[in-house]
């Protein structure tokens, strides 16, 4: 568990970008993630690398269009590290979600958050979204669990 302020501060940004994916909500999404060009992203959303805020908003849209209907977002398994300028956490986020033809979809991702101090605000300036490889057969394991 979170112990430190900075801990507690960096803790609390899956929790709010979840809750915002579960309210549709694009602006408190978008409101975890420095706001510029210095955003670097990998994530299993093609194009799977975004550079700027403004690249990984219009993901986020398209994600949201993909799942039109009722999606739910959990963190699992949350840890994290930091000091007091900087600070990494890594989760787990279990989606479950009405894609647009109708088909529920379940997922699991593995997520590792960057965060910065930016202006007295930790904010997240990089981010890892995966799946794991089943090498057998070259696809993702989406609904893996550690």
């Amino acid at each position: 568990m979170a112990k430190t302020p900075e801990e507690q501060a960096i803790a609390a940004l899956p929790h709010k970008l979840v809750a915002a994916m579960n309210a549709r909500d694009i602006e408190g999404i978008m409101s975890v993630y420095v706001p510029d060009e210095t955003l670097f992203v990998f994530d299993t959303m093609p194009p799977r690398q975004f550079v700027g805020a403004r690249a990984y908003r219009k993901a986020f849209e398209g994600l949201l269009a993909a799942y039109p209907g009722r999606t739910r977002y959990d963190v699992e398994e949350l840890s994290v590290t930091a000091d007091r300028s900087v600070g990494f956490c890594h989760w787990i986020c279990h989606m479950v979600g009405t894609a647009a033809d109708g088909g529920i979809a379940e997922m699991i991702f593995r997520l590792t958050s960057c965060a910065r101090k930016v202006r007295d605000e930790w904010l997240i300036v990089h981010e890892h979204v995966s799946f794991p490889v089943d090498l057998a057969t070259g696809k993702a394991d989406v609904l893996a669990r550690p």
